[in-house]
């Protein structure tokens, strides 16, 4: 942690020692770790961290953890493809997509998690957990088991089936909860506080979230050190959104490239969109919901970080939409059938949220854009199950032309 100094509260500004804390104990305002900016601008350069391993470590001077020894699964770094074809039928020249769902666990969340086991793993503890919508369980579950370290993940008791034997396979204690996220995460909160355990989206929330901030990083280096003019960008807590946005600022604070003028967009499921609303009514007071969507990685109905997130709205001159369950469907298969890539449910968010922006004309043609995506599709394939249609012949030749016929 040779580059950070403290713990400082988003909200009232009091400063702590790095520890496992969350919150201040004075105003309850969420805090964030500082870091010594004059000293990372002196360690890293542009040839620096290309010489970095091929994985989010690269950036290890700008993470809250000591990078020389990580519990690492080998994640980030991950493709920035060139979507010609999905960008062709959007009317979108200079389109990328930062295809996230290639991490070791096949979503971003190896990036946070790797970033909190280590930290747990400093820290002492023995046990890391989660309250989860699904991709977090199976990352916790794997870095527990790199770690040597005891793994307990608790999850909505509806959750996808890919995404519970995507943990289970890991051999972590599973906690079925009846109830949604936001109930999971209440009853985690109790159990943080009587178990010493780390959970990775609790007590030990300010290190994890930091590993989103490789997001925004990857981007720049991978276009030519540079940020794009709009971000599309998934979004559940929020957490991500601030993040990305946090990363290409401090690439610039240390040299590393211009000043950001990106727009940032966020994209939420209407059956979970709180953030959305917020942003629609002109407010930033944002109402707990029930969440009902097939976007459950994206179904918390009390988002942490939704007030931070439509600050990055504001500040960049960005925009919240929304999209309904049949776009979501819709997406997953337009980027499947265009790029060859296969996500998950909030990969269609993000997806169709980008089609309304391109419709809308927020996104002009030539302007550089970049949409995460941010989970594999295999974890959710019972939501596109409609497409499996196959034409049944008998082994011979000639019930292939015969079949050929009629397609």
């Amino acid at each position: 942690m040779a580059n950070t100094t403290v713990h400082k509260c988003k909200e009232c500004a009091r400063e702590y020692p790095l520890s496992p804390m969350n919150v201040c104990d004075f105003c309850f305002g969420p805090v964030e770790v500082q870091y010594d900016y004059d000293a990372i601008e002196k360690a890293v350069t542009r040839e620096s961290i290309q010489a970095g391993p091929h994985s989010m470590w690269r950036y290890a001077e700008f993470l809250p953890v000591d990078g020389s020894n990580p519990v690492d699964l080998n994640a980030g770094f991950t493709p920035l493809v060139k979507a010609d074809r999905l960008g062709k039928l959007l009317g979108l020249n200079n389109l990328y997509l930062k295809n996230d769902s290639v991490n070791p666990t096949f979503s971003f969340k190896d990036r946070v998690v790797a970033v909190a086991s280590t930290a747990a793993r400093d820290f002492g503890f023995d046990t890391i957990a989660c309250a989860s919508t699904g991709n977090l369980a199976g990352s916790v579950a794997a870095h527990a088991a790199k770690a040597g370290m005891k793994g307990f993940v608790f999850i909505p008791a509806d959750l996808e089936i890919g995404k519970v034997i995507g943990a289970a396979i890991y051999g972590p204690t599973m906690v079925a909860v009846k109830g949604n996220y936001d109930d999971v995460n209440r009853l985690c909160s109790e159990i943080a506080d009587q178990y010493r355990w780390a959970f990775v989206n609790i007590n030990v929330r300010p290190f994890y979230s930091e590993g989103s901030k490789t997001l925004g990083y990857e981007v720049a280096e991978q276009l030519g050190w540079r940020t794009p003019d709009h971000a599309v960008i998934p979004s559940a807590s929020g957490s991500m959104f601030t993040k990305i946005w946090k990363g290409y600022n401090e690439f610039h604070r240390v040299g590393l490239i211009d000043k950001p003028k990106t727009r940032m967009h966020m994209a939420q499921p209407v059956g979970s969109s709180p953030i959305v609303t917020a942003y629609d009514e002109g407010t930033k007071e944002i109402r707990p919901i029930r969440p009902e969507t097939i976007a459950k990685s994206l179904a918390i109905g009390n988002p942490a970080d939704g007030y931070y997130g439509l600050n990055v709205i504001e500040e960049t001159g960005g925009t919240a939409h929304a999209v309904p369950d049949e776009v979501i469907i819709e997406s997953m298969q337009m980027l499947a059938e265009t790029e060859g890539i296969f996500t998950e449910t909030a990969g269609g968010v993000t997806i169709g949220v980008l089609r309304a922006l391109a419709q809308e004309g927020t996104i002009k043609p030539d302007e550089l854009t970049v949409a995460y995506i941010t989970g594999n599709g295999l974890k959710t394939q019972e939501v596109v199950e409609s497409v499996v249609n196959p034409v049944t012949i008998e082994p011979d030749f000639s019930a292939f032309e015969e079949a050929l016929k009629g397609l």
